[in-house]
């Protein structure tokens, strides 16, 4: 005899969910988010941009996890740009601070419970490619997931997705391509490759960006992963983009910091910004909200 498909956990992940989907609705009246913006290290600054803007702290979200880290504000925001309306984390939590896979991601589902059907995941990461020169951004193609933990183990629930989502096109191709396309009529020099996520805070040794190169990634990170893959689970379309803050170690025999990281993220600010504002302009256009 089987027992019921969803979780049986007494912390129940969907009623959670709701919860705090229940307060944000509470703040933000009967707008309805159409994309979800997760804003890596030092790129926060983009949910400045939306317009009639309500701001929720994470500390006032129930289930919400904290942020310890310097780059990550930690305050849900709400309105429009471009003809979108847009929830924007400004600020993310990651497992080396402590939290467990589904800890991280559970804002995400929030924000996909919210209405959204487009997910834009941004991150800082380290280039893999010797080429690379810091502060290029790369459209993430795909990734590898090295965090050791995941955010569907567990029982499943129905009510948010399927028991073995298929990650074949986690990173929806045809909004790889429009992406693609805003870039190029931007000017903007855009890469393209895969995001491996790895478990920090350590940045990685010379020998672990070896072993990284040699299995196909491309920039390597310490995010991303558990916000996509229960994105894609709970039905919504996903876009990633990595900065590239710094080539990884032993690739220059330079010492590895987080300020180098949130200088470089400073820096292409306005391009990467720019890049969000006509991929809204685009998914407004050509009507991928739906």
């Amino acid at each position: 005899m089987t027992g019921p498909s969803h979780t049986s956990d007494p912390d129940d992940l969907y009623e959670r969910i709701q919860a705090a989907a229940t307060v944000v609705r509470s703040r933000i009246g009967a707008r309805a988010p159409q994309v979800a913006l997760i804003l890596g290290s030092g790129l926060g600054g983009f949910a400045e941009r939306l317009e009639d803007a309500v701001a929720i702290d994470y500390p006032e979200l129930p289930g919400f996890p904290q942020s310890t880290v310097h780059g990550h504000a930690g305050r849900l925001v709400v309105g429009t740009r471009k003809g979108a309306t847009c929830v924007a984390m400004k600020g993310r939590v990651h497992l080396y601070e402590g939290h467990d896979a589904r800890a991280v991601s559970f804002p995400a589902r929030v924000l996909v419970a919210l209405g959204a059907r487009v997910v834009i995941v941004t991150n800082a990461a380290g280039g893999l490619r010797p080429e690379w020169a810091p502060g290029t951004l790369m459209l993430i193609r795909d990734h590898i997931d090295m965090l050791r933990d995941h955010p569907l183990r567990g029982a499943n629930d129905d009510r948010l997705g399927p028991r073995f989502p298929d990650m074949t096109t986690a990173y929806t191709p045809a909004l790889r391509a429009l992406v693609k396309d805003v870039a190029h009529a931007q000017g903007i020099h855009l890469e393209e490759g895969v995001y491996v996520a790895m478990p920090g805070p350590t940045y990685e040794t010379p020998a672990e960006v070896r072993m990284l190169q040699i299995i196909g990634a491309d920039a390597t990170g310490m995010s991303t992963v558990p916000e996509v893959v229960v994105a894609r689970h709970m039905g919504a379309r996903v876009i990633g983009i990595s900065c590239i803050t710094n080539k990884a170690a032993g690739i220059t025999g330079e010492a590895l910091s987080h300020e180098e990281v949130t200088e470089t993220a400073a820096r292409v600010r306005s391009t990467f910004e720019g890049l969000l504002d006509g991929i809204l302009a685009a998914l407004v256009e050509r009507k991928e909200l739906g």
